[in-house]
């Protein structure tokens, strides 16, 4: 009977270590939330400022003091007001939530763009985000136009939707960053749409699986397809070390995505897909204690190589939703991760001073470095992906 006490005791006292460093973690995540948003919200107040109410923020070069915009066709036009619409949903600010009102103004004209394959982060990421925190009607119908104007992008031949058009370089590309686009063409089947949409996401998923992915679980960028033989010419990169690399915010759009098609569908073949992704990352010898990427997982220059905080940042949120479809050890350490880099996305390091750095709240995110473009500088779905991770955090694990 003693040595059952004892082990019983042993047991008891190990439950409330481990509960100590439970409740520890969650009083330190719970503060970091609290911080990054109060500061958030008075850093997008420079941000409002330092752009015109017919353009979006789209980064900044502290070089000149530079403020960079884009017209709303720009692939990143939705992150702005995106972002905005979390920040009201914690603060309750009406400053905030004016001001997303006001972009989605200028922005709602793209729900009929059919140029590229981007509505997804254009509209889904700003109205989708803005109908669920208002379940104001007028919003969802702005994503729902959106979801049949992506859809013409689909093409039957290769089961996949066409990224980005024919230029003298690609012929049809389909790149790894289409998956994030398919929540868009899901939400909206869900919620009342045409059910060919879901249809259509699932096949371009499972083409993806085919096509996009090498042995170890890295992904390829861009896919060249010949649409008249549906046959593929090249796999290829566009903003990565090389046509071989693992590019690394490609990465993770792919966990991303894949962890949302599970979300949306439960088919456990997208869960696992995720999961190896997952593994493929966080085994990599290439990420760096803080788990922040560097901006290609081979590239040359490692450990000097520019980080991506944009990379970081996709990668915490999805792997938090990751967490809530997992178990045990792996629930565990992909939760475990996800906290390193938003304690390390909240520290000096990372996100910048109140006032300085244009307005935006991350510094040193890489857009393209290949094309010399975005290098070592802040961007607006690095701190859209940031947001939205801490609200899953504060939503999904605080509770």
């Amino acid at each position: 009977m003693k040595k059952y006490i004892v082990g019983f005791a042993l047991l008891f006292v190990m439950a409330q270590i481990g509960y100590g460093q439970t409740a520890s973690i969650k009083n330190k995540m719970e503060a970091l939330i609290q911080d990054n948003f109060a500061f958030a919200a008075k850093q997008y107040q420079y941000l409002k400022a330092n752009t015109p109410d017919s353009v979006m923020p789209r980064s900044y070069v502290s070089a000149t003091n530079t403020s960079v915009t884009s017209d709303t066709k720009w692939w990143c036009s939705g992150f702005y007001p995106g972002t905005l619409w979390y920040l009201y949903a914690y603060t309750k600010d009406e400053n905030i939530r004016k001001e997303a009102e006001k972009r989605l103004g200028i922005l709602e004209k793209e729900k009929y763009y059919t140029g590229n394959h981007d509505l997804g982060f254009m509209i889904y990421c700003s109205f989708g985000t803005a109908y669920k925190y208002t379940n104001n009607t007028a919003y969802k119908d702005v994503v729902t136009i959106a979801a049949k104007s992506l859809s013409t992008r689909y093409r039957p031949a290769i089961k996949s939707i066409q990224s980005w058009n024919s230029s003298a370089r690609l012929s049809c590309p389909v790149i790894i960053d289409n998956m994030m686009n398919l929540e868009l063409l899901h939400w909206v089947s869900d919620h009342g749409g045409d059910p060919v949409y879901k249809e259509i996401a699932v096949t371009h998923a499972n083409t993806t699986i085919e096509n996009q992915f090498r042995p170890d679980n890295s992904s390829v960028h861009v896919v060249d397809w010949d649409l008249a033989n549906a046959k593929i010419l090249k796999k290829v990169t566009w903003q990565g070390a090389s046509d071989s690399s693992a590019w690394s915010r490609g990465q993770t759009w792919g966990l991303y995505g894949y962890t949302m098609m599970y979300r949306f569908t439960k088919n456990p073949a997208y869960l696992n897909q995720a999961k190896k992704i997952a593994k493929f990352i966080l085994s990599h010898p290439n990420l760096p204690a803080d788990k922040v990427p560097y901006w290609d997982f081979d590239a040359t220059t490692i450990p000097n190589a520019p980080r991506d905080a944009s990379s970081g940042a996709i990668m915490a949120s999805a792997l938090l939703e990751l967490g809530q479809y997992t178990s045990g050890a792996e629930k565990k350490e992909y939760i475990k991760t996800a906290e390193t880099i938003l304690m390390a996305l909240s520290s000096e390091a990372y996100r910048a001073k109140l006032g300085e750095n244009g307005g935006f709240i991350l510094m040193h995110s890489v857009g393209s470095l290949p094309h010399k473009s975005e290098v070592d500088a802040p961007l607006t779905y690095a701190d859209y992906y940031f947001i939205e991770s801490l609200t899953r955090y504060k939503d999904w694990y605080l509770k």
